[in-house]
């Protein structure tokens, strides 16, 4: 296979998914031309700085990530989040390189792709001795600017050139800020001071905790107040919304329950007797696709296992609940299998599933496998038949070998014989790839193995029980116009009201609910005291009232209530402490005043903030070096904890434990660290315009 291939065939959904995207991008431009489309009369995704964020050029985005992460988990809405933000930065950092005249030679491009760092390295590394092939990556990329195919050009281009390019940008920048930073010798020599300096205080100490929270009342007005004091510290970036909602159960009820137990059951003794599996399975359907091979007991991963492989050969095991399935298993056969098998094999390709592409006639296949069969038996050297005809990408490099592997891991007939025949035997298998010539090079920790079908149905609910809770609530939501309304007609039912707050305009789920964007959609469609109609969520219908709707900016009293009461409520009891309690000139007054002695706190380090035995406490910490306290007792300080009173009786210096050059190193590499945070900031600074809503 030649190296153009290979690399087609690890980007080929790449391929693909231009065709998709172009496709998309040609009913959109013609919903456009006719007067708009389902979604906007733009294909503008957003705007930052004035850059627009072009729709198809995202959705194509979006599809590679898709592929590339699918796999792992991830969801399209976590995914389209992820890529915005990521969009917003690649914008914002190259209008910085544009500003400051970055660039990427193609010298320097080219050094890159094929260097010691290339993102090349995973498809032209010799898997034997970890040597980067240069040469064929180079051969491959020269090829590849000569074609005149289009879509592998734009494929390389995104998957390999643009990375790189918008990589190498970003470590520029980086490292030109980073080489920016700078320490002067007075910084260096006041940071060895504070950290050398230490106090020695006495002290009186009146906690908060002493007055109960329930004695002290904080108002919307206390939190306003306090906003307005400190609104820098609680400003959001985008607005959310609060809504009340009452969920209605369709999910499986008793009744369903029995049905589904029923039409399994009347399907027992066929699945008991039939000879020929696998249609019975397909026409009856199941939720367990039939794998008709065998497994270890190691491999399976089906609740009562133990059970079921201690059921003879032939036997049925169940009915039994399978997560929200009921199911019988049956054991079709049993035999002693390695767990593991070490193969190598030439692959002559038929047809590329991925693409699904005809790649060459079946006849023409067999014959020419049939005669590297032949060949092989005469004495020929397998390894250069493999390296000659081979187009399996993942073993041509190393022999076609395929070191041990476990059960289940390859397709069925290449997987069988494998583990089915002895070590040393010889064979050619078809698949849906091809014709392989498989040549068993050995096997380890033979066991018992089990082939075992499983006829299994879900429950589901019926028609009667989701009719039943879709009639429930709409009946909810016919009479519920309003806050009053919503709240009587919950209590008449007997319905929980539940809350969810801080919902974004963006946001694919909610907390407590679930998936749900099209309630999303419906909660930025409407005002406060709107009453949604039912929305299907998972196996409930759930009916919302929309609560609050909290602009961006400074938090308003009801959000911020959760994050500042306790500080509010702490100044609240400072007051009330400084106007009862703090009576006294000295420590020893104001001690008996509060009911208290006077405490001793030693060596206490200025770039530590802490007071031992209470905890941080900054402004405590600051009096305790003010110098002017010294031998004198300081005014009452509300503190984090409670109510102090500070004197203090010495302060000094301890032999440092950092030298200049270390002290200069540590703030040389704060300050290159907080480069990261910029990045940040220049995102947090851009003019961005999100019309994400109008399209997903």
């Amino acid at each position: 296979m030649s190296v153009i291939q290979r690399i087609r065939d690890k980007g080929a959904w790449i391929v693909f998914a231009i065709i998709a995207l172009a496709l998309i991008a040609f009913i959109l431009q013609d919903g456009v031309g006719r007067g708009g489309s389902a979604f906007s009369n733009t294909t503008t995704i957003g705007k930052v700085n004035g850059q627009n964020i072009e729709r198809l050029d995202f959705e194509e985005k979006l599809a590679m990530q898709e592929r590339m992460y699918g796999a792992q988990g991830a969801q399209r809405d976590q995914l389209i989040g992820s890529l915005w933000n990521q969009e917003v930065e690649r914008i914002v950092l190259e209008q910085e390189y544009k500003k400051l005249g970055l660039q990427v030679s193609g010298k320097e491009l080219s050094d890159i792709l094929f260097g010691p760092n290339s993102p090349l390295r995973q498809e032209f590394t010799d898997p034997n001795t970890g040597e980067f092939k240069v040469a064929e990556a180079k051969q491959a990329f020269a090829q590849i600017k000569k074609s005149t195919n289009q879509e592998q050009v734009n494929m390389i281009q995104k998957a390999y050139i643009e990375p790189t390019i918008e990589q190498t940008l970003r470590n520029k920048y980086l490292s030109l800020l980073q080489q920016a930073a700078y320490v002067p010798k007075w910084l260096v020599e006041k940071q060895q001071a504070d950290n050398n300096a230490i106090a020695n205080i006495s002290y009186v100490y009146f906690p908060y905790a002493a007055i109960a929270d329930s004695a002290v009342k904080v108002t919307d007005a206390d939190i306003s107040a306090y906003l307005k004091k400190h609104s820098k510290e609680y400003q959001k970036e985008e607005e959310t919304r609060s809504i009340s909602y009452v969920t209605f159960d369709a999910a499986p009820k008793k009744d369903d329950s029995l049905n589904t137990l029923n039409q399994l059951m009347s399907l027992k003794e066929e699945f008991r007797t039939t000879t020929d599996i696998a249609s019975f399975l397909n026409r009856a359907g199941t939720e367990l696709p039939y794998y008709d091979s065998y497994f270890g007991k190691a491999r399976m991963q089906q609740p009562n296992k133990d059970s079921i492989l201690n059921t003879p050969v032939g036997g049925l095991y169940g009915p039994y609940i399978d997560g929200n399935n009921y199911t019988i298993a049956r054991i079709v056969g049993a035999k002693q299998w390695p767990d593991s098998a070490k193969v190598r094999h030439i692959l002559i390709s038929t047809f590329n599933p991925q693409t699904n592409q005809v790649l060459r006639p079946d006849s023409i296949a067999k014959k020419l496998v049939d005669s590297i069969e032949t060949a092989i038996k005469g004495g020929a050297d397998f390894d250069a038949l493999c390296k000659k005809y081979s187009e399996d990408p993942g073993s041509k490099d190393k022999g076609g070998v395929y070191d041990y592997f476990p059960q289940g891991q390859m397709v069925i007939p290449f997987n069988d014989f494998a583990f089915d025949k002895a070590a040393g035997s010889k064979g050619v298998v078809k698949t849906d790839y091809g014709y392989h010539y498989i040549e068993v090079l050995g096997q380890k920790n033979f066991s018992p193995a089990y082939k075992i079908a499983y006829l299994s149905k879900p429950i589901l609910s019926s028609g009667e029980t989701i009719s039943a809770a879709s009639t429930a609530a709409a009946q909810f939501a016919s009479g519920a116009k309003g806050k009053k309304e919503f709240d009587a007609a919950a209590i008449k039912g007997n319905l929980q009201i539940l809350t969810a707050a801080e919902i974004k305009q963006n946001d694919f789920s909610i907390n407590g609910i679930g998936q749900s964007r099209t309630l999303v959609r419906w909660l930025y469609e409407n005002k406060t005291g709107a009453v949604s109609e039912p929305v299907e969520v998972g196996d409930k219908y759930v009916v919302a009232i929309i609560t609050a709707i909290n602009p961006a900016g400074t938090l308003s009293p009801s959000e911020a209530r959760p994050l500042v009461e306790g500080f509010v409520r702490n100044e609240k009891k400072a007051k009330q402490i400084l106007d009862t309690k703090f009576k006294g000139a000295t420590l020893e007054a104001l001690a008996t005043a509060i009911g208290s002695t006077v405490q001793r706190a030693d060596s206490i380090s200025f770039s530590t903030p802490f007071i031992p035995g209470i905890g941080s406490e900054p402004k405590i910490i600051g009096a305790s070096f003010n110098k002017s306290l010294i031998g004198k007792v300081s005014a009452p300080i509300a503190g984090g904890t409670g109510v102090f009173a500070v004197k203090v009786e010495s302060n000094g210096a301890r032999q440092g434990t950092m030298d200049a050059e270390t002290v200069k190193q540590t703030l040389l590499q704060g300050n290159r660290v907080a480069v990261f945070r910029g990045v940040q900031s220049l995102k947090s600074a851009a003019k961005i315009k999100d019309n994400r809503f109008k399209f997903y």
